[in-house]
This record gives structure tokens, C-alpha cells and sequence, in this order.
């Protein structure tokens, strides 16, 4: 099995053509080959080194999920289930565990949403609400919008955590250029270059950009289809 990937980066979207490739490969020798992703924060110790200490364990989730989840998945009928992209929160909800409390590193505390996985945390929004700022001087476009429900997730456990700086290149209907800034005091989204170098530069549609964020188009069917170009780690 083949844990990951994490984030869209290029060595995390080469793991999951690896995971497609060789599913297919090995699959008449019932050999399976399935991806597993944390939906939350996982507590490693390069967690706790981003976060500084206890902050960031308060929000995060023990190893053991993803531990049980694999074995969940290497339980499994090689010969059917293969090929996959699993979720540890949900392999072990299908399997019949439901006290996924248990793998809170604080139990009933909020958790943070690993930052490029495309579904829903199974936590409430409204229990993450952070600080952030939007500077747009104009109407809010689809891409203003978009910027705005994310607003509400920036805190300065996330900016410890993930320590990046985005641009996002938008053409099309609602062109622009916007940043979000998850490196420096609590975060910040704003219009315009970001005002440090940023690390990561997204280019695309200004219309898909607002269907990947809400949910309708995958980062990875984007990325694969050239509707998401990146540049930078």
C-alpha cells in the first residue's frame, strides 16, 4: 500500500500515478495497490516542530488512525479492492468503528483539515473560525467570494503548521491575481501579488479555480487536465 499523498505537490501527484499505474498492473497477480490520506493533522514529530509544541497536538490526530485504517485495507480481498484513494476517518467508519474520538490527540477539540484534500472535514466549520484579513477595495467576484468563506479557517495554528506563502494567477471572466498567506502572523488573503515571495503559484480559469474551492472540480482531475498549472513546491 502506498500512504499518501499528502498535498498536491509534483512528487505527491507522481505517488498517486503510481498508485493507478500499478493497481493495474499487478492486479492479475492479486497484488493491490491502494493511497491513504489523513483527512485531519496528523501529530509527527515534524508537526510538532512546525507548531510549536502543544498549540498544534490540540488540533491534530494520533498516528494510530492511519496505523488501524492500513490494516483495515490490507484486510482487505486483494483481488477487489485496489486501486484506491482511501480516507483513514472513513475506512474505519465503513468497518464498523465509531468512536473516532479516540484518535484526537485532545479529544472533542477541534481539528484541522488537512490543507489539500479535497472533501469536507468531518468537523464543524463554525468550531474553526480564525483570523484573517481580505483587502479588496471593489465587489466581491466569484474568486472574492471563494477567498471569503476560506477567510474563516486562517489561525495562527495553520500558519505554523503548513508555513507557505500562495499566489494564484487567475484568467478568464474574473482575472486577477490574489494570495494567501499562510506563513506569516495569523494569515492573510488578499488581492494583488503577495507582499513576501511566494512559494507555491497557481494559474488557472478564474471559473474553475471557484469550482475546485466549492467542491465541483478535483484538484487532481484539474492538475492532470492542465485547467491547474503549479510552480514552485
Amino acid at each position: 500500500m502506498v500512504q499518501g499523498p499528502r498535498c498536491l505537490h509534483y512528487s505527491q501527484y507522481g505517488m498517486s500515478l503510481c498508485v493507478l499505474g500499478m493497481a493495474e498492473e499487478f492486479r492479475s497477480q492479486g497484488v493491490a495497490v491502494n493511497a491513504l490520506w489523513p483527512r485531519t493533522a496528523i501529530l509527527t514529530a515534524a508537526m510538532e516542530m512546525l507548531g510549536g509544541g502543544k498549540g498544534v497536538a490540540d488540533q491534530c490526530r494520533k498516528p494510530e488512525i492511519m496505523a488501524d485504517a492500513a490494516y483495515v485495507i490490507l484486510t482487505k480481498d486483494s483481488t477487489s479492492f485496489t486501486g484506491n484513494f482511501a480516507i483513514d476517518d472513513t475506512v474505519l467508519l465503513e468497518s464498523g468503528e465509531t468512536d473516532l474520538d479516540q484518535y484526537a490527540c485532545v479529544p472533542g477539540s477541534s481539528l484541522l483539515p488537512d490543507f489539500f484534500l479535497d472533501v469536507e472535514s468531518s468537523d464543524s466549520k463554525e468550531q474553526q473560525m480564525g483570523q484573517g484579513d481580505i483587502k479588496d477595495g471593489g465587489a466581491e467576484s466569484g474568486p472574492a467570494k471563494t477567498f471569503k468563506a476560506i477567510l474563516p479557517f486562517l489561525n495562527q495554528e495553520l500558519v505554523q503548521t503548513i508555513g507557505g506563502v500562495f499566489e494564484f494567477n487567475l484568467s478568464g471572466k474574473e482575472e486577477g491575481v490574489w494570495y494567501m498567506d499562510l506563513k506569516n502572523g495569523k494569515g492573510a488573503i488578499g488581492k494583488g501579488s503577495a507582499p513576501s515571495a511566494a512559494e507555491c503559484t497557481m494559474t488557472m480559469d478564474s471559473e474553475d479555480f471557484t469550482k475546485m474551492f466549492t467542491g465541483s472540480l478535483k484538484p487532481t482531475l484539474a492538475f492532470m487536465s492542465g485547467k491547474l498549472k503549479m510552480k514552485g513546491t
